[in-house]
């Protein structure tokens, strides 16, 4: 079985959206897209090519995230990720998109997002890596799908903004790695109890 890892940027409290760009998604009327980037550093860059060197395993994405990162990545040059985004076989849960699906190596899952997700998850021995996807996180977490979170907590609160967790959801994890970077994001890896 197949195990799937949530690899996501969070704020202390908890918000996910927008961390890359002003304009990444303002759903809300949300301001503060960009927040991680002040926080960048050579140990953070460093501890994310360790994963993407060492995953032997492929992305699943939300509609609304791999849209975004079809936008972004195929045509960044002289940056270590893009090749293997590029290459990584993508699963990406919609009930609005059409395949085939533009950015090679991508695959369509049909029906309910949890529902499909389980499914590949109990046909696979390979692991799964959840990027942002915030509605698709929303389902799996309701089910009970994730097997280990890995979440860039970076030092500072929005107070508005989507959040990783859903209202009225209970999450138990146990902490098993950390990391602090040289700004003050702390990379922690929980599993989930």
């Amino acid at each position: 079985m197949g195990k799937i890892t949530v690899v996501n940027n969070v704020t202390l409290d908890g918000v996910m959206q927008a961390p890359a760009r002003p304009d990444e998604d303002t759903r809300g009327g949300f301001t503060h897209g960009g927040w991680a980037i002040p926080y960048q550093d050579a140990v953070l860059a460093e501890k994310m090519g360790e994963m993407m060197a060492s995953g032997n395993g492929s992305l699943l994405l939300g509609r609304r995230t791999y849209e975004d990162f079809f936008a972004v990545w195929p045509k960044r040059a002289n940056n270590p990720f893009t090749e293997h985004l590029n290459k990584v076989q993508k699963y990406v849960a919609s009930t609005t998109l059409k395949e085939p699906l533009p950015w090679q190596n991508s695959v369509l899952l049909n029906g309910d997002a949890a529902d499909a997700v389980a499914a590949l998850k109990q046909q696979s021995d390979r692991g799964l890596a959840v990027l942002g996807s915030g509605e698709l996180l929303k389902s799996l977490i309701r089910r009970n799908l994730i097997d280990e979170y890995i979440l860039l907590i970076f030092p500072t609160a929005l107070g508005e903004g989507r959040r990783l967790f859903p209202e009225k959801e209970s999450v138990r994890l146990r902490l098993v790695d950390s990391l602090t970077t040289t700004t003050g994001v702390i990379i922690a890896t929980y599993r989930a109890t």
